[in-house]
């Protein structure tokens, strides 16, 4: 490279356009308007208390900045924002970079990463918030030409004068860009006018992930942190007697031991934190504690006591007398149970978070999958000023829900205040599989009656399970045990079931006990969807007709009408063999609708063998079909796990399947032949990485019925038991 010849009025120039960007945010005003507001925080137009919703910057160099306010675990955020940010901006996807927001919900808006709701909650803001930079853009170009804004278009980073094909990059128009107020009206591009959206591209985090430059959690570090790892009793609410660390000061490097807590739910769960100045050395002292503990002042749950006690909260939910009264004439009959077990998160990164607490603030950096509630949690916990509490993102190595919980970031908090000096916890894998919270086990009591045509006319859904809810206002004393509701919502049921089935009955009944439990990837609709979509099936058969054919009759919508083509049309479904069972199941979450089916056949030694599964995903408008396929194998892997290799069992107070080598995961060899598709339609855009597991294990279930005529009502079961 040749020395540059740079004057010093030149220097000035460019160090002055340094600080010179076109910066937007887009936040959706308090009055509940659906149409997001641009604004430009250059011409004072970020009004005070409003929730901005994303920010993007473009630098004088053309570069696009993008503040993701969401957690990246591996569902796509890196990929999918800048996606609809560059399709509207005009900009090269190459030139749009991606950083974590800090937690701040009055500039960046909430910060949740659940529900499935990047893609579909952020879509209206950042297609707008591209479209308003693009616009004010062009405009500056024109302005510099003296033409027409009409005669001017933007493309590949640039403005074009139509007549001259004279062209200005967007860094040299930054600058006076910025100064302009957005417009108010845009006009976004129709569909097929995309170049980006909806076509699939390389992920903008893969390269970090495999190059090592991703920051993930436990890659992060500070000057002078110190490591921590807690002992913590595996019985659940164990306190702290007494500890015993004479031996654990005795190792290199240990510094501090003392006991800590961390709050789960509306109770606090004791450990003993060891600190030392590494993480070998702080887990070597663990070894060598010798902790107490003071017996807790409930029956120890086990799973045999959890499943009694579900069984008979199901008997507890009383009969409605409406539903009754359509259930008693029906020609046909049928009842059936279905129990499904506890599961842990079991994220491959474990727990982990550093703290640094000062007198006045506190600094998290971490695997945070909800910023907001972590910041505001610490807040009221430590009695700081929420704007003197700094949450910062990194990578997840999965979340699942459980990385949204504020236990965690307390503990370290906690001792960091303690020591004070910056500090890492991290969680062994033992702590993670036995300290959860757990997807709760849930059993179900279904009932269906069918009319004279052989059609469903009362359907009845009853379930017993911990709910979640229960766990921030535990049952005080002398409540009763099981709490009944009747609702029309059941998370997993496809809605137009509810017009397609002219009486229906949904029932629930909370279990109490001391196991934490929280959500899981679906939540109840990883359960539900398992009891009714196998129950459907089960009328189907009742009634002597085709699965499909039937579920088709009961969801009288257009958009389910072309699903269940399209899913007819991918399995040749009319023609199947007569020595494979096919099996399909259709359920509905977070606006996502997904539908599986089952391919399965004997292999050489008699034993059932799943041979393909064939996806189908409507999640409306979309944005990079990878990243769904991507999601939608992922589901199934977790989902084949969960109904066919692993579940949490407790025995004598504590979760009985501590690591790897007894709660199994799918290996390679486990995962049959995937093929995703998905729905061409112009819905609004709905979820995938969590609507995409709930139809597997009724599919699947469904596919062994028609091969072996053997009904699977209950979860985990092995293949190798079914012949």
């Amino acid at each position: 490279m040749k020395p540059q010849d740079i004057s010093r009025r030149h220097f000035l120039r460019q160090a002055a356009w340094s600080g010179a960007a076109l910066t937007l945010a887009a936040y959706m005003p308090v009055n509940g308007q659906t149409t997001p507001v641009i604004v430009n925080p250059v011409t004072g137009g970020a009004l005070q208390g409003t929730e901005l919703m994303s920010w993007i910057s473009i630098s004088p160099a053309g570069k696009v900045t993008l503040m993701c306010n969401r957690s990246e675990m591996g569902q796509g955020t890196f990929q999918a924002l800048p996606q609809m940010l560059a399709e509207e901006l005009e900009v090269a996807l190459d030139d749009v970079e991606i950083v974590f927001a800090s937690a701040n919900p009055e500039k960046y808006g909430p910060q949740p990463q659940e529900g499935s709701f990047s893609v579909r909650g952020w879509a209206p803001r950042l297609l707008r918030t591209g479209a308003c930079a693009r616009e004010m853009l062009i405009e500056t170009a024109a302005a510099e030409w003296n033409v027409p804004r009409n005669d001017c278009y933007a493309e590949n980073g640039m403005v074009i004068n139509r007549k001259t094909q004279a062209k200005l990059a967007y860094g040299t128009l930054v600058e006076k860009a910025a100064k302009l107020k957005p417009p108010t009206d845009v006009i976004l591009k129709k569909r097929s006018e995309y170049k980006i959206i909806g076509k699939s591209a390389p992920r903008k985090d893969i390269p970090l992930k495999t190059n090592g430059t991703a920051l993930f959690g436990m890659d992060k570090k500070l000057p002078g942190m110190k490591y921590a790892v807690i002992e913590r009793s595996k019985r659940f609410r164990e306190a702290v007697k007494s500890f015993d660390d004479s031996e654990t000061r005795k190792v290199p490097g240990v510094s501090h031991v003392f006991k800590v807590k961390r709050p789960v739910f509306s109770q606090y769960c004791e450990g003993v934190a060891v600190v030392a100045d590494s993480l070998w050395a702080a887990m070597q002292g663990r070894k060598a504690l010798k902790v107490h503990w003071n017996d807790p002042d409930f029956d120890l749950p086990n799973t045999a006591s959890l499943e009694k006690q579900m069984r008979e909260n199901l008997q507890k939910i009383g009969s409605h007398s409406r539903f009754e009264a359509e259930y008693g004439p029906c020609t046909q009959k049928l009842e059936a149970s279905y129990e499904t077990p506890y599961q842990s998160h079991s994220c491959m990164e474990p727990l982990n978070c550093i703290a640094d607490v000062r007198p006045d603030s506190i600094e998290i950096w971490g695997p945070i999958q909800e910023a907001n509630w972590i910041q505001a949690d610490l807040s009221q916990r430590f009695n700081i000023p929420v704007e003197r509490v700094a949450v910062h993102m990194t990578f997840l190595g999965g979340g699942f829900g459980r990385k949204a919980f504020p236990d965690y970031p307390y503990e370290a908090a906690f001792i960091s205040k303690e020591i004070q000096a910056p500090v890492q916890v991290i969680w062994t894998r033992e702590d993670d599989m036995t300290a959860g919270p757990f997807r709760p086990g849930a059993f179900y009591t279904l009932k269906g009656g069918l009319n004279t045509q052989g059609n469903i006319h009362a359907f009845q859904a009853n379930t017993a399970t911990q709910w979640i809810g229960q766990e921030w206002s535990p049952t005080a004393p002398g409540a009763p045990e099981a709490a009944g509701y009747n609702t029309g919502d059941f998370e997993g049921l496809l809605h137009p079931y509810r017009q397609g089935i002219p009486h229906y009955s949904f029932g629930g009944a909370g279990t109490h006990t001391p196991i934490p439990v929280m959500w899981w990837r679906s939540v109840y609709a990883s359960t539900h969807g398992f009891a009714c979509e196998s129950f459907i099936d089960e009328l189907a058969h009742l009634a002597g007709k085709d699965p499909m054919a039937f579920r088709r009759a009961h969801l009288p919508a257009p958009r389910y009408q072309a699903l269940i083509d399209r899913m007819t049309e991918l399995t040749a479904w009319q023609s199947r063999g007569k020595n494979q069972g096919w099996g399909v199941a259709f359920t509905e979450c977070f606006t996502g609708i997904c539908g599986h089916a089952v391919k399965v056949t004997r292999n050489a030694e008699g034993k059932v063998r799943i041979e393909k599964v064939i996806a189908l995903m409507d999640c409306g408008w979309y944005v990079n079909p990878d990243i769904i396929r991507a999601q939608v194998e992922g589901s199934i892997v977790m989902a084949l796990g969960a109904a066919t290799i692993h579940a949490t069992t407790f025995e004598d107070g504590k979760a009985v399947q501590q690591n790897f080598d007894i709660y199994l995961m799918p290996r390679i060899a486990d995962i049959p032949p995937i093929e995703v598709h998905i729905m061409e339609n112009d819905e609004k855009p709905g979820g995938v990485g969590e609507p995409g597991l709930p139809p597997f294990a009724p599919a699947l279930a469904n596919a062994i019925f028609d091969l072996t005529g053997r009904r699977i009502r209950r979860l985990p079961f092995s293949l190798d038991e079914i012949s």
